[in-house]
C-alpha cells in the first residue's frame, strides 16, 4: 500500500516514523508549503521519495492509495473534502473542523463514497484506557455509575498556538470527551463548564481558560466527570476510572519505571512520563495500523467522521456552557449548526 502524507511539522514526522515500520506500507510522498531545507533533509534521510509544497499532487498521483492529513486544523476539512473525491482513503488528525458546516460536508462526501476515513484520536489505542474499555465492554463493573478522567498537560503550549487552537475546549478536552463516549460507550446529551484562569495571565489575554472541570450526562443514565489543567508541575497526568454496581476499574500514569524506593524517608518513585509523544508513542503507532488494517480487511475504521463529529458537538457545548453559566444539551447545538 502506497500512503502520502500532508503536513511534515511535528505529528506528520511522527507518524512518518512509524510507518516505516509498518510491513508492505510505503510513503511515497510527503507534502508541506512550508517545507524547510532541514525537513526536506529529514525526509530524504528516511527514504521518502517525493518531497513536494505542493499536497494536491498527492492527491493526482494514481498510485497513492491513502493519505494521512497533519496539517493545521483550518486546512482538514477542505482537504478531506478533496481526497476524498480523489477516492483516497483518508487519515486526519483531529479535529476535522471547528466548523460543525464543513465537518457534515465531510460526512456528507462519505456517504457517497467507499473510501475509508478515520479520525486521529490517539488515545482510544492507549493500552491502559483499552484495558477500561473492555473491562466495561465485559460487564466487570456491572451497571454503570459514573466516568471520571484527568488530562492535565505538564506545560501549556505556546501562547500564538493557544491563540488558534480554538481553546482549551476543542483542543484539550476535545480528547476526553471522545474519550468518555469510547469507555462508556455511551454518548453525552448535556454538559456543565466551569473554567479559569490560572496557569498563566497571558492564556487569558489570548481569550481562553487554563483549568477547567465538566460535568456530563449521557444517554445510558451515567454522569461524567473531566478535569483538565495546562500545568501540572509533575508530569503528564492522565488517569481514568469508571465505578459501576460491580465494582470500578481505573488507569493510572505510565511511568519510566515502575519501580519504588524506601527508605526511612519514605517512598520513592518515577514522575509520570513528562512529554504526550513518550505517553502515546505506542497508541500513535496503533491508530495508524488500525487505518491500514480497515483498509485492507474494507472493515469501518475504529473512529469514525461521525466520532469527530460528536466530539465537537460536545466541545462547543461546553463553550457555551461556560459562557452562558448554564448546563446545555448537546442537541442545541445540533439544531443550531454550532
Amino acid at each position: 500500500m502506497n500512503v502520502g502524507i500532508i503536513g511534515a511539522g511535528r505529528i506528520g514526522q511522527l507518524h512518518a516514523q512509524n510507518i516505516m515500520c509498518m510491513y508492505n506500507v510505503h510513503i511515497r510522498s510527503i507534502a508541506d508549503p512550508y517545507m524547510t531545507t532541514e525537513t526536506s533533509e529529514w525526509a530524504n534521510s528516511i527514504g521518502i521519495p517525493n518531497i513536494l509544497l505542493d499536497y494536491k499532487t498527492i492527491l493526482e498521483d494514481k498510485a497513492i492509495d491513502a493519505v494521512l492529513i497533519c496539517s493545521s486544523t483550518d486546512t482538514h476539512a477542505h482537504i478531506s473534502l478533496e481526497a476524498i473525491a480523489a477516492n483516497k482513503h483518508v487519515f486526519c488528525e483531529k479535529p476535522i473542523d471547528h466548523d460543525l458546516k464543513k465537518i457534515r460536508q465531510v460526512l456528507c462526501a462519505l456517504e457517497k463514497s467507499p473510501v475509508k476515513y478515520q479520525v486521529g484520536f490517539q488515545r482510544r489505542f492507549d493500552h491502559n484506557f483499552r484495558a477500561v474499555r473492555q473491562a466495561v465492554e465485559q460487564g466487570c463493573i456491572g451497571n454503570m455509575y459514573m466516568v471520571k478522567i484527568t488530562s492535565r498537560d505538564p506545560t501549556p503550549p505556546p501562547i500564538p498556538y493557544i491563540k488558534v487552537s480554538g481553546g482549551l475546549f476543542l483542543d484539550m478536552m476535545i480528547h476526553d470527551f471522545d474519550m468518555v463516549r469510547y469507555l462508556s460507550g455511551a454518548d453525552v446529551v448535556e454538559i456543565y463548564a466551569n473554567a479559569a484562569n490560572l496557569v498563566d495571565p497571558a492564556i487569558g489575554a489570548a481569550g481562553d481558560v487554563d483549568t477547567a472541570v465538566v460535568t456530563l450526562r449521557l444517554n445510558n443514565g451515567a454522569i461524567g466527570l473531566i478535569d483538565n489543567c495546562r500545568h501540572a508541575a509533575f508530569g503528564h497526568d492522565q488517569r481514568a476510572e469508571v465505578l459501576g454496581s460491580k465494582g470500578a476499574i481505573q488507569s493510572f500514569n505510565d511511568k519510566a519505571s515502575t519501580a519504588v524506593l524506601s527508605d526511612e524517608h519514605g517512598e520513592h518513585a518515577e514522575k509520570p512520563l513528562l512529554f504526550f509523544l513518550q505517553r502515546y508513542m505506542q497508541a500513535y503507532r496503533n491508530e495508524v495500523l488500525s487505518f491500514i488494517r480497515a483498509i485492507e480487511a474494507d472493515t469501518e475504521p475504529e473512529i469514525t467522521a461521525n466520532d469527530g463529529l460528536q466530539s465537537v458537538l460536545i466541545g462547543l457545548a461546553a463553550k457555551k456552557s461556560l459562557q452562558e453559566h448554564r448546563p446545555v444539551k448537546i442537541e442545541e447545538i445540533d439544531k443550531l449548526g454550532g
